[in-house]
């Protein structure tokens, strides 16, 4: 089964993000946030670009095995130290071909325990972070609400959106984020209560 990320080095330990788009548009700019923090180097990031490629949700197919795209996006979520989400808003809610990506991770073990954090590209869709928390709080019993950054690139011309993805204060924010995500991966408790402060774009870029 192929696998997305490389093999682990043994002489250095850097945290291991399985990082998905939510999208599944090209010129996604949640997708273009998720590959700026894959490339500043801060941990090691494993992209999933494909959620289209993953065959409607059925529990007649769950197996063991489940369809070979799923058991990919299982062996990924199984090998990552934290997942980190980038979701657009559609509707008022997150877009059907991450919901599928879940629907097909509820009845296994990968999700259950493992830390998960959100980026966002845009000024707004806080209604669909609030549907999507909800959905992930009772997937996993590490889901991280409070450890959130937003980047919003969502409405930007192209040239800013470049600009500001190859930025310094970006890197820093994106420094910032790691950090705390580590410390989440690193603690031995099952679950935090969300103080509310993400949602107020404390962790945010201006």
């Amino acid at each position: 089964m192929p696998s997305l990320f490389q093999p682990r080095s043994t002489d250095r330990r850097m945290l291991r993000i399985l990082a998905i788009s939510g999208s599944t548009r090209a010129a996604s700019r949640n997708m273009a946030l998720l590959r700026a923090f894959a490339a500043a180097g801060l941990a090691e990031v494993a992209v999933m670009a494909d959620l289209a490629a993953l065959p409607g949700f059925s529990p007649d197919l769950e197996g063991p095995p489940a369809p070979p795209a799923v058991e990919v996006l299982l062996a990924a979520i199984a090998a990552a130290d934290a997942v980190v989400i980038a979701c657009p808003e559609y509707v008022h809610s997150f877009p059907g071909a991450l919901k599928n990506a879940i629907d097909w991770c509820v009845s296994r073990p990968e999700i259950i325990h493992k830390p998960i954090a959100l980026l966002h590209a845009s000024h707004r869709g806080d209604e669909m972070l609030v549907h999507l928390r909800r959905v992930l709080e009772t997937v996993s019993s590490r889901f991280a609400p409070d450890i959130f950054l937003r980047v919003p690139i969502a409405a930007l011309p192209e040239a800013e959106v470049v600009r500001v993805l190859a930025g310094a204060e970006l890197k820093a924010a994106l420094a910032r984020f790691v950090r705390a995500l580590t410390d989440w991966v690193d603690e031995p408790v099952i679950s935090r209560p969300f103080d509310g402060t993400a949602l107020d774009g404390a962790d945010g870029l201006p």
